[in-house]
């Protein structure tokens, strides 16, 4: 029986004036002018304005990342911070952590802060010149990343957690008719075959970005780039961060060459294998069934109301585009 001292929640919005007494004084700021509630995602993001910086506090769900998961991606930071990688970089508190522990209603949540990214999102996303330049420094990453020493392990983007994991995320949902399980356990099953040759060994398996997309980056008006959102870091292969960002830049309509653009700016940095130009096609398959298991992970905690039948052919039917021979006009 719940005791009702407090009632138990699964998610609440912490208030701003609370961060800035509690979160943000364990940091070497300057006076804070003011704390707002920026964006809900899969994590809360908060906008602080001091007299002479904004910065973005992130902070985790409960029931999304545990203290290692976030852990190992401020330290990946950290270090890429370190090799020059232009990425928002966490900042430290006054005794050296790289998060601050919050103990929420719900359960304990992570903060970790950030200084604002210099520039905006691509406007009308991404063209080509920024695009090569986001595929550069994305080839970039994963030849740093191989020197990366994580001292926490992290769940690794591999066929298990992409695909088996997914599946038994997605498939309680595909209820309205039996050949929609059908359908994506048969994809899934023709994925496995088709990535059977990309190895776990360097360089083709490194520490991926996880979701690398135009909504995850910065401009500036001399293309000037800074990289932020790590949250679906992990080691896995390469391939798959390409991938990734051809999933989320056909779902918004990005058009072929500005996809073309990034994959010349990655090769010019590391070239990929017969393997995984190969398998290309069936990774982003998997990035888009990993995506929408992430999806459901999220909306039935936030808005349970979107998960009917419309949501499920949605989904169904970008898999089928991503399956065809044509894929790659979408």
């Amino acid at each position: 029986m719940v005791a009702m001292g407090v009632f138990p929640a699964i998610y609440s919005t912490l208030s701003p004036q609370a961060l800035i007494e509690g979160v943000i004084s364990k940091y070497e700021l300057s006076t804070i002018k003011q704390c707002v509630f920026w964006n809900r995602g899969l994590s809360d993001i908060y906008l602080i304005e001091a007299e002479t910086q904004s910065y973005i506090l992130k902070v985790s769900h409960h029931h999304w990342r545990s203290k290692s998961e976030i852990q190992f991606e401020l330290e990946f930071l950290d270090f890429l911070h370190q090799q020059q990688i232009p990425v928002a970089n966490p900042l430290k508190t006054k005794d050296g952590k790289l998060l601050v522990t919050i103990r929420a209603v719900e359960g304990d949540r992570y903060a970790a802060l950030f200084p604002f990214a210099p520039g905006e999102v691509p406007q009308g996303d991404l063209d080509t010149t920024q695009s090569e330049i986001m595929g550069n420094i994305l080839a970039k990453i994963h030849q740093v990343s191989l020197e990366f020493k994580n001292t926490i392990p992290r769940q690794p983007l591999n066929v298990k957690h992409l695909l088996d994991e997914s599946l038994e995320t997605i498939s309680p949902y595909l209820h309205c008719e039996s050949s929609d399980l059908a359908y994506l356990e048969n994809a899934i099953a023709e994925i496995k075959q088709q990535v059977i040759c990309l190895e776990k060994t360097s360089p083709l398996w490194s520490v991926c970005w996880g979701d690398p997309h135009s909504g995850n980056i910065h401009f500036t008006a001399d293309n000037q780039i800074t990289l932020f959102d790590f949250d679906q870091c992990g080691y896995g292969w390469r391939i798959f961060d390409i991938a990734k960002f051809l999933q989320v830049s056909m779902s918004a309509g990005i058009n072929r060459k500005v996809r073309d653009a990034f994959l010349t700016g990655y090769q010019k940095v590391q070239q990929l294998t017969d393997c995984e130009i190969s398998s290309l096609q069936a990774t982003t398959q998997m990035a888009h069934i990993w995506a929408w298991a992430i999806s459901i992970d999220a909306t039935k905690i936030h808005n349970w109301s979107k998960l009917d039948n419309f949501y499920i052919k949605k989904h169904l039917n970008q898999l089928k585009r991503l399956s065809s021979k044509d894929w790659q006009l979408f």
